[in-house]
């Protein structure tokens, strides 16, 4: 085991990249490995190349399967900022504006309404004032509710219909406030951002997402359609109890089996799956403000520092840019990324060159380890590393 989880470093580490030596991390998740609250997690902190990695626990309790980078696991509302990504493309394209109104692209959003009461069971509708924009959707200020009516009884985030439809539907619901004006998360907002992808580039958006930024950066294990051959080596998902070890469940009703069938669609919201080696190549991807570690560029560094990497809400409003949580203003200490309904998060500083990544897969509450997560984020990024001998080596290298 010990051989394999090796063999799995040196696969995705940049060869500039070494072992810091410390163990926050192991020390912070031992208390919940063992009352089995935590069934297994990866973890991995780096700052500017040196870093620290745990794997700890297990990817199947029952089995004692490993976990390892390439097991597979679903990374949920982590897809937002992949759709972010997408939009970006367009905007530095100039083939979309982030305040062209949505209805130019999807006619059915040129009228909408807003429900104002609930009362006795009669709803009381206001018609819209503000344009909703492309803007909106993506930064969760549209007004739309998190998601579809009844869309656990459709089979889950990735089992609705497709995103146009996706879309068309939400152009009937009534929204919670005026367009602009307040923070709601949605996953609907998110979609109808992807089905505009869909309209202006031709394709599909999980074709276009394939085409412009998984095969580019080599992530060729992320998929909304997992192969058996993949699942085999899934990370499985539990429960949390609390003070009790996790119970192992078949699935959530919001993500619901069977996977990788013809019956699922994408959904740029939630749903997408991945590996560690993978994720790691878009979030890198990310902290070197748009370039791969393979020498690819998604996009270009301005567009990552100016609509990605910094909120495009309101004054007043906390943080969201494009599917992706960002600094309401950018600095030195800005952090953005995004988490995951299991417990998946990952977080970037392209200032610092500095990453934190967590992947566990454990639906509901509580999730104590994620307190003593954050703490020991907090001792790693303090502590004084000596860098001696990773800037020796660089200077071998120029």
């Amino acid at each position: 085991m010990a051989v394999a989880v090796v063999a799995a470093l040196i696969s995705f580490m940049p060869c500039l990249a070494r072992e810091s030596g410390t163990t926050f991390v192991k020390e912070a998740l031992e208390p919940y490995l063992k009352t089995g609250e935590l069934p297994g997690a990866i973890s991995i902190f780096d700052n500017n190349g040196v870093r620290e990695t745990a794997i700890v626990g297990y990817a199947d309790v029952a089995s004692r399967r490993p976990m390892t980078f390439d097991s597979l696991f679903m990374q949920c509302s982590q897809t937002k900022g992949f759709c972010g990504v997408t939009v970006a493309m367009l905007v530095e394209e100039g083939k979309l504006s982030l305040d062209d109104p949505v209805s130019k692209y999807l006619p059915e959003f040129k009228e909408l309404w807003i429900q104002t009461s609930n009362a006795k069971g009669v709803r009381t509708l206001t018609k819209a004032k503000n344009e909703l924009t492309v803007r909106m959707v993506m930064n969760h200020t549209s007004g739309f509710p998190f998601e579809l009516p009844n869309y656990e009884a459709m089979g889950g985030w990735s089992r609705r219909m497709p995103l146009r439809s996706v879309a068309a539907v939400a152009a009937t619901l009534p929204l919670q406030f005026e367009p602009g004006t307040k923070g709601l998360y949605s996953n609907v907002g998110i979609d109808i951002g992807a089905a505009i992808v869909e309209v202006i580039s031709g394709m599909r958006w999980e074709a276009f997402l394939k085409k412009r930024v998984l095969v580019p950066l080599g992530m060729n294990n992320t998929t909304f359609w997992p192969t058996k051959k993949q699942l085999t080596d899934r990370i499985e998902l539990y429960e949390a109890v609390a003070g009790k070890p996790a119970k192992w469940i078949k699935d959530r009703s919001s993500m619901q089996c069977p996977y990788g069938d013809d019956r699922v669609f994408s959904s740029a919201a939630a749903g997408l799956w991945t590996t560690v080696n993978d994720q790691l190549k878009f979030y890198r991807m990310l902290m070197n403000l748009g370039k791969g570690d393979n020498g690819v560029r998604i996009l270009k560094e301005d567009t990552v520092k100016t609509i990605l990497a910094v909120s495009t809400r309101p004054k007043g409003m906390s943080g969201y840019s494009l599917g992706l949580s960002a600094p309401i203003e950018d600095g030195e200490n800005a952090w953005i990324g995004h988490g995951g309904a299991w417990g998946t998060s990952c977080m970037v500083n392209w200032h610092k060159r500095q990453m934190k990544l967590l992947l566990v897969q454990v639906a509901g509450r509580p999730t104590p380890w994620e307190k003593a997560h954050r703490v020991a984020a907090d001792k790693f990024f303090a502590a004084q590393i000596d860098s001696a001998g990773v800037d020796a080596y660089t200077r071998r290298m120029k």
